[in-house]
């Protein structure tokens, strides 16, 4: 119990100091748009699924991805609730599942896939919700093409974008199996000699 309620604390507290990170970063101007990008979105809600309880799963990691997106749109006088957004928090609840899906079996080798997956899910899903929603875009096989790879002129390629938040996404979940692998107190065994009766029994 000790142990589940160290880890539940853990992974609590790496999802706060991640979105705090996410934070730094996205109120720094001047830097180029792969650095400001170098958010570890999937990270946070694959990571939640995986190690916290399951009625904490999804409140947590989209609650904290929810302050620090109206604090980031806030600070750049965009919208509090779009298109864009609704579309971020569905892939959000995907790779939530995912992690759900996985915390039985929660390591390196299991994550680090789920977490690459996660990647493509946000990517291929809010690009497309721009394809969708903005005019900029031709409605068309092409223009869906564009949303995925060069994105609008005037703006980075989007392909960039996924670059930056697959490596961040990979990074952070390997950071946060590690620190949740080092809260976890190696059992006990008892070593009973052959032939022996345990004490008490």
């Amino acid at each position: 119990m000790k142990n589940q309620t160290a880890q539940r604390a853990a992974a609590i507290l790496l999802i706060a100091a991640i979105t705090l990170y996410r934070l730094c970063m996205g109120f720094q101007g001047g830097l180029p748009d792969w650095v400001q990008n170098f958010a570890p979105v999937a990270a946070i809600a694959l990571c939640g699924g995986a190690y916290l309880p399951r009625r904490m799963a999804f409140a947590v990691p989209l609650a904290a991805m929810l302050v620090s997106d109206i604090a980031l749109n806030w600070h750049y006088h965009a919208a509090v609730l779009s298109p864009e957004m609704i579309s971020r928090y569905a892939a959000l609840a995907g790779t939530v599942w995912i992690g759900i899906a996985l915390r039985s079996r929660a390591r390196l080798a299991t994550l680090l896939p789920a977490s690459a997956l996660g990647s493509v899910i946000f990517y291929v899903v809010t690009n497309t919700s721009a394809w969708v929603t903005s005019p900029a875009y031709a409605r068309t096989l092409a223009g869906w093409a564009q949303a995925l790879t060069v994105g609008l002129p005037g703006y980075a390629p989007t392909w960039t974008f996924f670059r930056s938040s697959l490596i961040s996404d990979l990074l952070f979940t390997s950071l946060f199996v590690f620190c949740m692998a080092a809260t976890r107190a190696p059992e006990r065994e008892a070593v009973i000699a052959p032939g022996a009766t345990p004490a008490g029994r």
